[in-house]
C-alpha cells in the first residue's frame, strides 16, 4: 500500500510517502517539502505529490490514499473573505445573529469589537423572516410554513446576488420538516447556490450558536468545496486516482463530499494532524502525557494530551475568529509565533516579535526574496543556530549578511544593542510568548508540566524546544524522527471519523422508561447516520467502532461537559456508570464534583470510527558502542541563551544510532529541521529514532 500525507503550512507544504507491503511488513518513509502557494494551495499540493512519487519511485497511479490537512477554511475566516450569504429564519428572530448572548469579550472596553456585530456573517438586509413556528418540547407544528414567503424571499436574495443561503428556523432540531421544504424551494429557484440547513449542520439546542455555525458553514462553504473538488480533479488529471481524504477538526479524516457539505468540520484541519503526529511520536517512547507544539513559518499550535487521549473542546469554547461554531474540535491554541514572525520596535519604543509574519512570500530577509523586516529565522541564522548552507540539506541557501543588516538597521541601532544582543532578544521574546500560551493551556488548567514531555515539531520546533521546556518546566523534550513533516505523518495515523449529535433534554437521575426509549432512539438514529456515511465511503462494517457520548450538566448550569456512555443502550442498570463518568469529568475540569446534585443531559452524540492501517516503523540500527564522532560534520560558533559563544559541533541525525547520547552544546541537523541541544543538556537517541533532550 502507498499512502501520502500532505500538510499545508504558511511557508512550506509538507509531504510524507509511506510504502508498505502486506500486513505486518515494516513501512518505508520518504519526506519532502515544497514552498506553499497561498494564492492556490492546490498548486503546491499537486506539485509535491508528483515530486514525492518520483522520490519514492512510485507511479502516481499506484498511490492508494492521499490524506490532506488544509487551512483553506481557516484562512477564509481569518481574512473575513467568505461568501455573500442570505438567510431565511423564523419571523421575529432575524436579529439573533446580531444580539447573540448579550456578552462582550471584554465587558469594560468600549473599543473592543464584537465580530458578530462588526463583521456579521450575514448582513441584516439579507436576513429575511419567514412565517412558521414549531413548538417545544415535542416539535408540534403551531404555524405551517408559508411557502409563498419562502419563494419571495429566495427571489429577493437571488436578485441581490447572494452565493449561499442558510435556513435557520427556531426549533428545527425538534422537527426539521420546515427547513427541508424551504431548502427544496430554494434549490428550485437557485440551483447553483450553496444551501445549508441548521438541522443538517448543527442539529442541537441553542439557536444563536446553531444559527452562527450554519452561517459559518455557508460563509466558508463555496470556496472550500470548490478547492477540495478542484484539488481532487487536479490530482486525477495528474494521474493520481487515489482516494482523497481530508483532516477534520475533531481528530479524524473524512471524504471530500462530506467536508464539502460541512466545511466547518475542517476549520482546524491544518493543525489537527500535528497533534496526532505528536501523540504517535510520544507513544513510540511509551509516553502518554505530552504537550505538543508545532512551530512553523507563521504560527505555533499548542495542545495537551493526557493519558494518550486527545482533548475535545467544551461547546462553550468552540470559537473560530470570534464566532461561535458548534462543531467538535480538538482542544488546541494557535498563536502568531513562527520562523517568519517579524521583530520590530513599536511606536512606543517597545521591542516586539509577531504576530505579523513574513510568510512564504517574501519570507525572512535571509531568503533573499525582497524581505526587509527581520524575523525569528534571521535571528537563528545570526546566532549560528542555523547554518546558511545546510538548511533543507542545502536546498535552501540563506544569506547571513542580509539577516545581520536587517537586524542591525531595524533593531540593534534603534535600541542601542549589538546585532547579537538584538538577535538573542528576538529568540527570548518569541520563546516567552510561546511559553505563556503553553502555561495558559496547562498550568492554568490544573496540569503539572513536570509530569509531561514537550514534543516540539514543525520546521522551527526543535530549534526552540529545549529552551521552551526549560521555561515551562517539562520533564524532557522528545523530538520526532522527522519533526519538519510530523503533521503530515500524523495524517497517516488518523482514523476515519464521523460525529453526529442531537438534542434531548432529560434529567438522568430520574429517567422514566419513556425517557430512556427517547434517548436510545436518538442514539440509534445517530449511529445509523454514521453507518450510512461509512457505507457511502465503502468501508467494511468490521472496521467500524462506535462511541456514545452524553453532553451533561448539573441542573442550573449554563453549559455541559462530555461524558462517555458505558454501553448502548442506556438502561437504569448502567445509568450510574454514566453519572459517575460525568462527575469525574466535572471534577477534572473544575476541581470538584457535586454527586448529590441532579444531572441533566442536553445532547447526545455518536462518534463513528474506522481504523486505518497501522504505520509500522522499523527500528534504527543500534550503536553497539560506536562513537558519536562518526556523525559529526563540522564545528561553528553558536550563541546560546546565556549570551556565550561556543564552538559547537554539528551532527548528522541520520548517522546517530540507537543508544547514542550527544552532550550539549550541540546542533543536530537533518533535512527538514534543526535541533538545538544547549549547554548543560544531553540528547539521547531511542530505538525508533526519537531524540530525548534532558537537562543535566
Amino acid at each position: 500500500m502507498n499512502r501520502i500525507g500532505v500538510d499545508v503550512g504558511g511557508t512550506f507544504t509538507d509531504f510524507i510517502l509511506e510504502q508498505s507491503g502486506t500486513a505486518g511488513e515494516l513501512s518505508t518513509l520518504h519526506v519532502h517539502k515544497v514552498p506553499s502557494t497561498p494564492h492556490d494551495q492546490s498548486e503546491a499540493v499537486v506539485r509535491g505529490v508528483l515530486e514525492i512519487c518520483e522520490i519514492g519511485g512510485v507511479k502516481p497511479a499506484d498511490i492508494d490514499l492521499v490524506v490532506h490537512g488544509t487551512t483553506v477554511a481557516t484562512n477564509i475566516t481569518i481574512e473575513y473573505d467568505g461568501a455573500e450569504i442570505g438567510m431565511l429564519t423564523t419571523r421575529g428572530f432575524r436579529d439573533i445573529m446580531h444580539v447573540g448572548r448579550l456578552q462582550r469579550p471584554q465587558n469594560f472596553s468600549l473599543q473592543f469589537g464584537m465580530p458578530w456585530q462588526d463583521k456579521p456573517l450575514v448582513k441584516r438586509r439579507n436576513r429575511l423572516p419567514i412565517t412558521e413556528r414549531i413548538l417545544p418540547p415535542n416539535g408540534a407544528i403551531e404555524t405551517a410554513l408559508d411557502e409563498d414567503e419562502v419563494r419571495a424571499a429566495v427571489e429577493k436574495l437571488k436578485a441581490s446576488g447572494v452565493e449561499a443561503i442558510v435556513i435557520c428556523f427556531l426549533f428545527s432540531f425538534l422537527d426539521n420538516r420546515h427547513e427541508k421544504r424551504a431548502s427544496e424551494i430554494a434549490k428550485e429557484i437557485m440551483p447553483d447556490a450553496y444551501i445549508s440547513c441548521s438541522s443538517d449542520v448543527v442539529n442541537v439546542i441553542r439557536e444563536y450558536e446553531r444559527f452562527s455555525s450554519t452561517a459559518m458553514n455557508a460563509f466558508v462553504g463555496p470556496r472550500t468545496s470548490f478547492y477540495l473538488q478542484n484539488l481532487e480533479q487536479k490530482l486525477k488529471d495528474s494521474g493520481v486516482v487515489a482516494e482523497l481524504r481530508i483532516m477534520q477538526s475533531n481528530g479524524g479524516i473524512s471524504t471530500v463530499a462530506a467536508c464539502s457539505a460541512r466545511p466547518i468540520s475542517i476549520l482546524l484541519s491544518g493543525p489537527a494532524g500535528g497533534v496526532i503526529g505528536g501523540k504517535w511520536t510520544a507513544a513510540l517512547s511509551k509516553e502518554n502525557n505530552l504537550i505538543s507544539i508545532d512551530i512553523g513559518g507563521t504560527s505555533a499550535d499548542i495542545s495537551v494530551v493526557t493519558n494518550g487521549e486527545l482533548k475535545i473542546k467544551n461547546p462553550r469554547d468552540t470559537y473560530v475568529s470570534g464566532y461561535p461554531v458548534l462543531t467538535p474540535m480538538m482542544d488546541m491554541v494557535t498563536i502568531g509565533a513562527g520562523g517568519g514572525s517579524i521583530a520590530y520596535v513599536d511606536e512606543g519604543g517597545a521591542f516586539r516579535v509577531g504576530p505579523r509574519s513574513a510568510g512564504s512570500d517574501p519570507g525572512p530577509v535571509c531568503y533573499g526574496n525582497g524581505g526587509t523586516e527581520p524575523t525569528v529565522t534571521d535571528a537563528n541564522l545570526v546566532l549560528g543556530r542555523l547554518d546558511h548552507d545546510h538548511v533543507l540539506g542545502g536546498d535552501l541557501q540563506l544569506d547571513p549578511e542580509l539577516a545581520r543588516k536587517a537586524i542591525e538597521t531595524k533593531l540593534a541601532k534603534p535600541l542601542g544593542m549589538t546585532v547579537e544582543e538584538a538577535a538573542l532578544g528576538i529568540i527570548k521574546l518569541i520563546n516567552s510568548n510561546m511559553a505563556m500560551s503553553v502555561r495558559a493551556n496547562s498550568v492554568a488548567q490544573g496540569i503539572d508540566p513536570r509530569q509531561y514531555s514537550l514534543v516540539p515539531f514543525g520546521g522551527a520546533g526543535p530549534l526552540h524546544g529545549a529552551a521552551l521546556a526549560d521555561i515551562i518546566g517539562t520533564k524532557e523534550v522528545i523530538v520526532p524522527p522527522e519533526p519538519g513533516i510530523n503533521a503530515a505523518l500524523g495524517l497517516l495515523v488518523t482514523d476515519m471519523r464521523y460525529d453526529y449529535g442531537a438534542s434531548v433534554i432529560k434529567t438522568l437521575n430520574r429517567t422514566s422508561e419513556d425517557d430512556l426509549k427517547l434517548i436510545n432512539a436518538k442514539l440509534s438514529e445517530l449511529r445509523d447516520q454514521c453507518y450510512q456515511q461509512f457505507e457511502a465511503d465503502g468501508l467494511d462494517p468490521k472496521q467500524q467502532e462506535y462511541a456514545f457520548i452524553a453532553e451533561c450538566r448539573y441542573i442550573g448550569q449554563g453549559f455541559e461537559l462530555r461524558a462517555e456512555a458505558p454501553e448502548f443502550p442506556l438502561t437504569n442498570d448502567n445509568m450510574n456508570q454514566l453519572l459517575d463518568a460525568f462527575h469525574e469529568v466535572h471534577s477534572r475540569e473544575y476541581g470538584r464534583a457535586f454527586k448529590d446534585s441532579d444531572v441533566e443531559v442536553v445532547s447526545v452524540r455518536v462518534i463513528g470510527t474506522a481504523k486505518v492501517p497501522e504505520l509500522a516503523l522499523s527500528k534504527i540500527d543500534d550503536a553497539n558502542g560506536t562513537s558519536i564522532d562518526t556523525a559529526e560534520m563540522f564545528r561553528r560558533n553558536t550563541v546560546f541563551d546565556d549570551g556565550t559563544t561556543v564552538e559547537t559541533p554539528r551532527y548528522d541525525r541520520k548517522k546517530l544510532l540507537s543508544g547514542h547520547t550527544v552532550p550539549g552544546p550541540a546542533i543536530i541537523m537533518q533535512h527538514n529541521s534543526t535541533i538545538v541541544v544547549p549547554p548543560g543538556s544531553s540528547a539521547a537517541v531511542t530505538e525508533f529514532g526519537n531524540i530525548h533532550i534532558i537537562k543535566a
